[in-house]
């Protein structure tokens, strides 16, 4: 009977003979929802890679257009971040990809040995070029359309691009950054789309509300005070986004995704562990 009792009790831990209870289910269940859902993304063709990325730079520009309409009719930038949920919506709806959403899930899926690192360099290079792409199109149909927002356009194009280099504005993109990927552990973590959709309305407040630094974001309010005839150009949009993006990777990936997979990772091991020989190192 002892015996028994002793390999029911082995039976309850984990590799490091840990309670079984003290791992929580639900954290390890999204974990294995972000490997699901994340493995065919990294799968998918270039043409479709592109399409998908393209398709959120013009879903995203929707949030951008109703940025500025907002902000030049009250003034408020705070109002203004509420209605650049739009664009969140769009995207959560449309099932589109927008680069910085990119980290969470795609480097989950490789760390669990489901893909490997070409496709998730892959992965994130056709979705920048697509968001890029589909937002500098989007940015001078919104110019052309609505010839009423050029000056709000230049105004805040121009607090972006001629921002400067300096710890404020590094950390305004760590948080950017973080809080993004955030917004993509929030999603997988409820089937509710009520909640999904408060998410989303919640990050645009934060994001584009409180004035961080987004790389694919602010660069689309560049690209639409460039459209409008702004004094500044694309050196100046090079130089803001080669900065944004590393504060954006290291929010993203270095606090979010590093302390979520550290918080899921034996069922990472596990995952790992049950790769094909194939995929292992």
């Amino acid at each position: 009977m002892a015996e028994q009792e002793s390999e029911e009790e082995r039976s309850r831990t984990d590799s490091k003979g840990r309670h079984a209870p003290l791992r929580e289910d639900e954290v390890e269940r999204a974990f294995d929802t972000i490997v699901a859902r994340g493995r065919p993304r990294l799968f998918r063709t270039m043409p479709e890679l592109l399409a998908s990325g393209t398709i959120a730079g013009v879903e995203i520009s929707l949030g951008v257009l109703a940025f500025l309409y907002v902000e030049q009719a009250t003034g408020s930038e705070l109002l203004a971040g509420i209605a650049f949920g739009v664009g969140f919506i769009a995207l959560l709806l449309g099932n589109s990809e927008l680069f910085t959403e990119g980290f969470l899930v795609p480097i989950a899926v490789v760390l669990a040995r489901e893909a490997g690192w070409w496709r998730l360099a892959r992965f994130w290079l056709a979705t920048l070029v697509g968001n890029l792409l589909g937002g500098w199109v989007s940015m001078w149909m919104v110019v052309v359309a609505f010839p009423g927002l050029r000056s709000v356009a230049i105004e805040t194009g121009e607090k972006f691009a001629e921002s400067g280099f300096d710890l404020r504005t590094f950390l305004l993109a760590v948080l950017a950054g973080s809080t993004m990927t955030l917004l993509t552990r929030m999603r997988i973590g409820t089937d509710d789309d009520v909640a999904r959709v408060l998410a989303s309305l919640a990050t645009a407040f934060l994001v584009a509300g409180l004035g961080m630094y987004h790389s694919v974001l602010d660069t689309l309010f560049i690209f639409g005070g460039i459209h409008a005839g702004a004094g500044y150009g694309y050196g100046s949009w090079i130089a803001f986004f080669g900065w944004t993006v590393l504060g954006n990777a290291v929010g993203g990936i270095g606090l979010t995704t590093f302390l979520r997979l550290v918080r899921s990772h034996e069922r990472l091991y596990e995952w790992r562990r049950a790769a094909p020989a194939s995929r292992r190192p």
